[in-house]
């Protein structure tokens, strides 16, 4: 969906928590229907319930407890088709998970990328923390000694994630998408070994600066500055947060 000047437009919806595999199999609908030109280009804004899930190139020995013990705790272990390590979503943490196709003119995988890495730096710079990038690990960084300013990957001295990039793209029509740590709860990253790396730490705005808006309230910035990366128009701005995930039928219904 194009405006009448040619820029693209892309509708947002944030759709509350919830649970990991009703939101994916929401994510392949919508993928699908993209295809198919049935729908414009969309974001899906949220936060998960606890759930682990596993990328494309995950290594099973970088979750460190088993699955009792994981359902003890009330996470879930999912399997994606996303690229990346093993990561983590939960409660406080912003997921967005655009639906764009990027033909004709942005068919660039680094390039995409960026967007999205560059949408998540908007975002926290909002609540004054600068974010930047590590050549060798795809996402978003912070200086825990400096989080007002990056230094560059050469002069940080405490590299830390703040959020995290995996994507699938097919026929260039995008799904999943990013992950900015909020309000997150830093403890249920020890479950695992975040994006493989285990050199480095992970963090939140709230742990840099002792407060942060709730993923709620950064959802609309987001979807606002993913549409700036991307040359694009935010057509609309939805909330779906309750109710079940019949959201398909909504959601294609009025593409």
């Amino acid at each position: 969906m194009t405006s009448a000047g040619g820029r693209r437009r892309i509708r947002a919806v944030w759709l509350g928590r919830r649970k990991y595999q009703p939101v994916h199999a929401l994510q392949t609908a919508l993928m699908e229907a993209r295809q198919q030109g049935t729908i414009g280009d969309t974001i899906l804004l949220l936060e998960h319930e606890p759930v682990i899930t596993l990328g494309r190139g995950a290594r099973r020995e970088h979750v460190l407890v088993d699955e009792a013990q994981l359902r003890v705790r009330g996470v879930d272990l999912c399997e994606t088709a996303r690229g990346g390590d093993v990561t983590y979503h939960g409660p406080g943490q912003l997921v967005g998970y655009p639906i764009v196709d990027l033909a004709p003119d942005r068919c660039d995988v680094r390039r995409y990328v960026r967007d999205l890495i560059g949408t998540m730096s908007s975002v926290a710079a909002t609540v004054g923390v600068d974010g930047g990038v590590m050549a060798e690990y795809p996402g978003i960084w912070v200086d825990l000694d400096s989080p007002g300013r990056w230094p560059g990957e050469r002069l940080a001295s405490r590299p830390a994630k703040l959020g995290a990039v995996g994507v699938r793209i097919s026929r260039w029509v995008t799904m999943h998408g990013f992950a900015l740590n909020a309000t997150t709860s830093m403890d249920a990253f020890s479950l695992i070994v975040p994006c493989g790396i285990r050199e480095h730490g992970v963090t939140s705005l709230q742990e840099l600066k002792g407060n942060a808006p709730a993923p709620a309230d950064l959802a609309p910035v987001a979807a606002r500055a993913l549409c700036d990366a991307m040359g694009a128009e935010l057509a609309s701005f939805e909330v779906m947060d309750s109710g079940d995930l019949d959201l398909c039928r909504a959601l294609l219904g009025r593409g």
